[in-house]
């Protein structure tokens, strides 16, 4: 890891110029004491990086060590820096290997790339954190040693034991048959079999996880978009569904369906009404579509089944009746 650190180090003072330790540390993300024994380490190693003393001081390297990546044109080189931009590699626990892989990409670009890519890159936003409306796009935060054991058990083909913890369910120890990862709106998960079956588990609810030696039971090739999709179909068309009729307002759509499984229908309300739409959506179950609308407050209406507007009714009257009380 030292050895990536110091070449991520060379790096940021090739393409920034003179930095100071703090600036250096903060980038790497480790102690200004380890940042100065990494500079000792590389001026010892015969890497022309000196000090330059005084209040806008720092550390500078000389010109050179440039080994150019020929061959790429400028669309590919700003390919791979829009690439490097987006967050799913940290649904994966690669982000930190992500942001050091695009400084060397940069760095090896011919002259005539390197500037004008980076810049442009600069001007193109992908996946940002929030909305238009500064609502926070969480993805999931799986921790560093997780996401690695994980990945090496999936990419050697050998079994991978796991202590998850399912919803409403207790975290309990399984071992599995890994067979890839994938990413969806900055979560990440785990598709595998176990006992033959297929299951798919959520990266942020692993707990703990050990790659065994024992060799994986899975196919030698597997195609992961046809594997989610089939996957996503039977969770839609399974288990106990709720059909829901709702009125929505226009500008809390994207939300509305976002949340739910499927949207069946969809029409806006005859003119003369108050604007909204009205949609025909699934829900997992009955206590994710009572979650879902009410999260949306007055912004949604239950018009059917019958059962959710009387649910909701009574969770409102509840929490009127909690903050109407004299305290």
């Amino acid at each position: 890891m030292r050895a990536d650190r110091l070449v991520s180090l060379v790096l940021l003072l090739r393409q920034r110029g003179r930095l100071s330790a703090t600036a250096l540390a903060r980038e790497l993300e480790v102690s200004t004491r380890t940042v100065l024994r990494d500079i000792e380490a590389l001026s010892a190693a015969g890497v022309p990086v000196h000090a330059e003393r005084g209040r806008y001081g720092g550390f500078a390297l000389l010109p050179g060590f440039r080994t150019e990546l020929t061959g790429l044109n400028h669309d590919e080189a700003l390919a791979l820096l829009v690439a490097g931009s987006r967050r799913g590699a940290q649904a994966f626990g690669l982000g930190s290997a992500l942001a050091s892989a695009m400084l060397k990409v940069v760095d090896a670009l011919p002259e005539s790339h390197r500037d004008t890519a980076a810049g442009v890159a600069e001007r193109l936003l992908i996946d940002p954190e929030t909305d238009l409306l500064a609502r926070r796009l969480d993805g999931d935060d799986v921790p560093g040693p997780i996401a690695g054991e994980v990945r090496r058990a999936v990419f050697a083909g050998r079994k991978l034991r796991i202590r998850y913890a399912a919803v409403d369910s207790a975290p309990r120890w399984r071992t599995v048959d890994p067979i890839g990862l994938v990413t969806v709106r900055e979560q990440g998960y785990l598709l595998a079999t176990r006992a033959g079956e297929d299951r798919t588990y959520r990266l942020s609810r692993i707990l703990a996880a050990e790659e065994l030696a024992e060799p994986a039971e899975r196919p030698d090739h597997v195609d992961l978009d046809r594997a989610w999709q089939e996957r996503g179909t039977r969770f839609r068309t399974g288990g106990d569904q709720v059909t829901a009729r709702v009125r929505v307002d226009p500008a809390r759509r994207e939300e509305l369906v976002g949340t739910a499984l499927a949207v069946l229908a969809e029409e806006a309300e005859e003119s003369g009404a108050d604007g909204r739409l009205r949609l025909e959506v699934t829900f997992q179950d009955a206590r994710h579509a009572e979650w879902a609308l009410w999260k949306l407050s007055t912004d949604a209406e239950a018009l059917s089944p019958q059962w959710l507007r009387t649910a909701l009714r009574d969770r409102a009257t509840a929490v009127a009746a909690r903050y109407g009380a004299s305290t």
